[in-house]
């Protein structure tokens, strides 16, 4: 019998589930059994739909809120002592967990690695406790002491997770679906309505909730008379109306051939510096950021900016001097360069498949 694996996640956007989702894929044919858990869902009187609920609403209507929430208890300080909500989580894991533990447990949202931490300093968790972690600025959610490694998008967040944990801490190769890690065989599955061979698509990305000032990063594409905005609603039926009304760009919902459209792209303008940035880094795509979500995704923007593997524009001008400038083909080369060096790291499941049980 292979080894037993645990992922947590938590379906707070699509980002977390999916990467857990790739993991769990490339090992299974390593022989792993591997079960995928979010830890909201071991909430009872369905309070993790609340939560998530909750948290969308703050995300898309206030964004202030989120973001002072964000600087007072995400981004500041070391990592936290146990929340309540953390220590119900552990003793409720503990407990389905204590007559068969499995091989290892790997977390891939910040909830789930406090969780996974707390068991393995009390002992409840006998088996190592691995964090893989999604964003390019690690707040201090994400660390725990009682976890036995750290998974990171890049060397630097590695630094930072080591200096505040202690723990080893390394620098692992994005996962991405296999559609995004073949793009020389990647291409457009059909042609998109209204888009000429002349025309330069730009993909714009509101994640799977429709997040962010989308309108406005439409509106500028569009102003500049060089760049057809295709906009991903994700599942935000009121945002793809509202775009559709105003008849600017190419306005699409919930799509899956992400890999087919972003391949077809001029480039990709991000705004939560998640998933999808690592699908087009996959790609050969260059990245803008642009009017980020608050919170992780404005420091996230700062952080892969910083790395050089995207620009984060700063103003409407910005954005399309951003876009311009990646017409020049050297310019263009070394950001998607520096971007797809990341792929170059050792692999997750490489490192989890080897970790001891």
């Amino acid at each position: 019998m292979g080894k037993r694996l645990l992922i947590l996640t938590a379906g707070m956007g699509a980002g977390h589930d999916g990467v857990a989702a790739e993991l769990a894929r490339r090992l299974a044919p390593a022989g792993f059994d591997v079960a995928v858990v979010d830890v909201l869902d071991l909430l009872p009187l369905r309070l993790g739909r609340a939560l998530r609920r909750a948290y969308r609403t703050v995300i898309i209507s206030m964004p202030w809120l989120y973001e002072a929430l964000y600087r007072g208890f995400f981004a500041s300080g070391d990592p936290p002592r146990a929340s309540p909500l953390t220590m119900w989580l552990a003793a409720r894991l503990g407990r389905a967990l204590a007559d068969r533990p499995p091989d290892a447990v790997v977390s891939t949202f910040h909830l789930a690695a406090q969780v996974a931490g707390r068991l393995r300093e009390s002992g409840r968790l006998p088996t190592p406790s691995l964090v893989l972690v999604t964003d390019f600025a690690v707040h201090r959610l994400w660390m725990h002491r009682g976890n036995d490694r750290y998974l990171c998008p890049d060397t630097a967040a590695a630094r930072a997770v080591t200096e505040a944990t202690g723990r080893p801490a390394t620098a692992t190769a994005p996962l991405v679906g296999e559609r995004f890690r073949t793009a020389d065989r990647v291409r457009p599955a059909r042609p998109l309505p209204g888009v000429r061979p002349e025309d330069r698509p730009v993909v714009v990305s509101a994640g799977s909730w429709g997040v962010g000032h989308i309108a406005d990063t439409t509106r500028v594409l569009a102003d500049s008379g060089r760049y057809l905005p295709v906009v991903l609603c994700g599942r935000n039926e009121r945002l793809i109306r509202q775009l559709r009304a105003a008849g600017t760009g190419l306005v699409l919902g919930w799509r899956d051939d992400v890999a087919e459209l972003l391949a077809g792209a001029y480039a990709l303008v991000d705004n939560a510096a998640g998933l999808s940035c690592r699908e087009a880094f996959a790609l050969g795509v260059p990245v803008v950021s642009y009017r980020p979500i608050a919170g992780h995704g404005r420091d996230g923007a700062r952080a892969m900016a910083g790395g050089g593997v995207s620009v984060y524009a700063r103003s409407p001008a910005e954005l399309v001097a951003a876009l311009d400038r990646l017409a020049d083909p050297a310019v263009r080369a070394r950001q998607t360069a520096r971007a797809t060096a990341l792929f170059n790291a050792p692999s997750a499941e490489e490192i989890v498949a080897a970790s001891p049980a």
